[in-house]
């Protein structure tokens, strides 16, 4: 399912959604991402605060990719994704 994004807001909702999607309580997506519980539910109100390394990091927990197209590229055509940068648990001290 694609989540288009037109406003950096939109994030935090897409975010939630694909968390909810799975399932998933705040406290768990958090023990996957390796954050406490109150910084998942920081970023699910605004998600800019998170950078670009750990937005990856977010959309590899919920099994999400980040694709751009171009306004010109068929609306039908994907990309093959590339492989994960991210993955795995966390590094020592629990935090990426």
């Amino acid at each position: 399912m694609d989540y288009p994004l037109a406003f950096p807001a939109q994030l935090s909702q897409h975010l939630r959604s694909l968390r909810k999607a799975r399932g998933w309580t705040q406290a768990q997506l958090a023990v996957r991402v390796g954050v406490t519980q109150s910084r998942v539910s920081a970023i699910e109100k605004d998600a800019t605060a998170l950078s670009t390394e750990q937005l990856f990091r977010w959309l590899a927990a919920l099994g999400a990719t980040l694709v751009l197209r171009t306004d010109d590229a068929p609306r039908d055509t994907v990309a093959e994704p590339a492989a994960p940068a991210f993955g795995g648990p966390p590094p020592a001290g629990g935090q990426w």
